[in-house]
Order: C-alpha cells, then sequence, then structure tokens
C-alpha cells in the first residue's frame, strides 16, 4: 500500500528526534559503554528507593533499587522491550493478522487516537444500528466517489473510516462478523483505512469473541487500537497501536514530539504483572472482570424492565459499560438531563454530546452500569421514569 497518501503534511515533514534516538540506543547499548550524551538527570538523586505492589490475584510486584531507579527514567518512545514483546504475543495469538504487524505503546488508546487524527478533518457520519455501523449505509456514503478516481489529486473521497467494534461508546453496539467483512471490502474498494478503536474487545459478555479487523486484514491498512484502561486500571493511562509498520513509525514519532513516552514506572508495573500471570493468568483476569460487568448489565436491563418500559426503549448491549435508550415522545433530552434531572437526582449524559452536529435534536440518553450497584440503578431508573412522565 501507498501510505504516504494518508499522511498530512505535518506527519510527512515529522524526522526522528537526534536526542531520542540516543537515548534508545544507549539503553540497547552493554553496560561498558562510556556515554557522555545523554541528558538524563542521575537516578541517585532521586528520593524513591524501591516499592511493593500487591496484587489481587497474583504474587506481589517487586521494585527493588536497580529496578525503581529504571522505572523513574527516560525509555524508549515506543515502549519498554519486554511489555512490547507480551503484548505482541498476545495480538498474534488472539487476532492472527495476516500480515506482519509492528506496535508502539501508548498513553491510553486515547493518546492512539489523537496522534492519528489530521487537522481539519471532514467528519462523515455514517448511520449504525445495535448491530454497528451499516454496511448498506456506508455504501451509500461512498457512492458519491468513484473508486477509480479516489488517488487522483485533490479527490475528496474519505481516507479512514474510524468504528468501535465492539459495545461502542455510547450506543453499546457490537459489529456482527458479517458487517465487519462486508466494511473491509468497501475499505478495499475505496483504498480507505480502518481505525479499529477496541477499547471494550476485553469486555464482550459471549463467547466466541468477535473476531477483529486485523484479523482479516490482507492488505496492512487496519491501524488498531487497545486499552487497559477498562481490564487493568484507567490511572495507569496504558494503551496500545498496532498496524502497518510504516504508520506505527509515524505514530512514534509524534510520541517523540509530545509526550516523549509512557510512563516507565506504569509500563514496567504492566509487564511485571502480565508476565506473572502469563496469558492463561491474564485471561483468567479477563473472565472475572467480564463476569462482573455482566452482572452490572443484567441489573440494569432488568431495572429498565421494571421502570422504563413505558417511557423508553433499549436494545442489550453484548459488550461495554453503557446502554443508550431512546425517551419516547422527547425530542431532545438535553434540557430533560442538563436541567431537570439533576432536581430529581439522576445524571445521565444526554445523547446529543455525542454526536458530529450537536447542535441537532436527540432523543436519546447514556447510562453507564460500571459503578453504581444494583441497588443504586434501581433507584435511578425509578427517578428517570417518574422525570419523563412528569416531562411529558
Amino acid at each position: 500500500m501507498n501510505y504516504a497518501r494518508f499522511l498530512t503534511a505535518v506527519s510527512a515533514a515529522r524526522k526522528p528526534s537526534p536526542i531520542r534516538m540516543l537515548t534508545e540506543l544507549q539503553q540497547r547499548s552493554p553496560a561498558s559503554l562510556i556515554s557522555l550524551a545523554g541528558g538524563a538527570p542521575n537516578p541517585d538523586t532521586f528520593p524513591f528507593r524501591s516499592a511493593s505492589i500487591e496484587v489481587k490475584n497474583g504474587p506481589t510486584l517487586t521494585f527493588d533499587e536497580a529496578t525503581m531507579k529504571r522505572a523513574l527514567q527516560y525509555s524508549a518512545s515506543n515502549g519498554i522491550p519486554e511489555l512490547l514483546t507480551w503484548m505482541k504475543s498476545l495480538q498474534k495469538d488472539l487476532h492472527k493478522p495476516p500480515m506482519e504487524m509492528d506496535m508502539c505503546v501508548t498513553t491510553g488508546s486515547q493518546e492512539g487516537l489523537c496522534k492519528l487524527q489530521p487537522l481539519g478533518c471532514n467528519l462523515i457520519n455514517v448511520p449504525s444500528d445495535q448491530h454497528g455501523m451499516i454496511p448498506a449505509a456506508l455504501k451509500e456514503v461512498l457512492s458519491r466517489w468513484d473508486p477509480s478516481e479516489v488517488h487522483k489529486p485533490g479527490s475528496t473521497a474519505p481516507k479512514v473510516l474510524y468504528t468501535i467494534p465492539n459495545g461502542g461508546n455510547p450506543t453499546g453496539a457490537s459489529m456482527t462478523t458479517q458487517r465487519k467483512q462486508e466494511v473491509y471490502e468497501l475499505a478495499r474498494q475505496y483504498d480507505m483505512l480502518i481505525i479499529e478503536d477496541d477499547p471494550y474487545y476485553f469486555l464482550q459478555f459471549d463467547k466466541p469473541w468477535s473476531p477483529t479487523f486485523l484479523s482479516m486484514d490482507v492488505d496492512g491498512r487496519i491501524i488498531r487500537t487497545d486499552s487497559f484502561s477498562k481490564i487493568l486500571s484507567s490511572g495507569l493511562r496504558i494503551g496500545f497501536v498496532t498496524g502497518p509498520k510504516p504508520l506505527v513509525d509515524r505514530v512514534v514519532l509524534h510520541i517523540q514530539a509530545s509526550t516523549m513516552h509512557t510512563s516507565t514506572f506504569t509500563q514496567l508495573m504492566v509487564s511485571q504483572l502480565l508476565h506473572s500471570w502469563g496469558q492463561e493468568g491474564f485471561l483468567q483476569h479477563i473472565d472475572r472482570v467480564i463476569e462482573f460487568y455482566r452482572k452490572q448489565r443484567d441489573a440494569m436491563i432488568s431495572s429498565a424492565d421494571k421502570w422504563l418500559r413505558d417511557v423508553a426503549e433499549w436494545h442489550t448491549p453484548s459488550a461495554g459499560m453503557f446502554l443508550w435508550i431512546k425517551v419516547k415522545g422527547v425530542a431532545d433530552t438535553q434540557q430533560l438531563i442538563m436541567q431537570k434531572a439533576l432536581e430529581k437526582e439522576v445524571l445521565l449524559v444526554p445523547g446529543g454530546v455525542f454526536m458530529i452536529n450537536s447542535s441537532e435534536p436527540c432523543p436519546y440518553v447514556r447510562a453507564a452500569f460500571s459503578l453504581s450497584t444494583p441497588e443504586q440503578i434501581d433507584e435511578a431508573f425509578r427517578r428517570l421514569s417518574s422525570l419523563i412522565k412528569e416531562a411529558l
């Protein structure tokens, strides 16, 4: 593939940081190397000596003095080697990508997305339903352009398709395998990249898990972002970008010029945990997380059936943390939630804030089932039902 056509002028102009390259070269060199090149502070001056972190299901993570010095120092922009090696192995085992892929660590998957987002991009909405993006609707959107002309200079044809394929935020929708295959074929036809933003991949409630776009990618047109925020810790801020090396390299160049690298401490902490667990232990942890959120979802659906059946409609999500609720008889939920809901002491997110054009009326609200207890969810929906009935 010709990746040059997908780069903005800013991205294409970026060059590797010589200082970053020297730092990473030094870290790969033998201890006998004498380097006067690095501008790193001396870790002997840091006040932290050691640390131990207790884990619920696994051995205590221990940072001795040598490990602590490394944890508190600069590290490679693409991520520490042992974490990358573990994650590359996981990706190959889970997705079996047909092509060779590269990977880098990001400060949460959100950073991976902002590094890829071109400035001033023209956003085009593609209709979706409870099964995610509708291929026929995508085909209709793309029919404005001739596939044979997308490479011509000045073509306005879309270059990138963005999707959250599992438990999408806010709708909770998950794309079927058949739809993914149809969407991928349209991407091939119009030579588009697909950004597969999949933070809820490990929160799919039913097995077998749906095949990913990465597992279908025979061209090298998938850029996949993964996150540990929903399964290990949202505060550690660790995510991953997997994709063709020419594009991952561009992400790393942006990291060099912005955040420099994800926290070495949190990378080492997560790496130690994953190596102590192994893949089997990691997937057992995932099963425990899934079981928790499945019970939370079931509690929310039960309360929705109890309190909202007459005033709203919804589809049961098969992944993620959210229920997307359409309020009957209310054209726009913005005022209902932002003003009146607070009076009832219940808070949801009005659907309009998720729209490309947030000024358009939207009858939906998003409810999250991640934090509240089943009892709190039930009381919240009782209050919401009362609120809607008053509004009607």
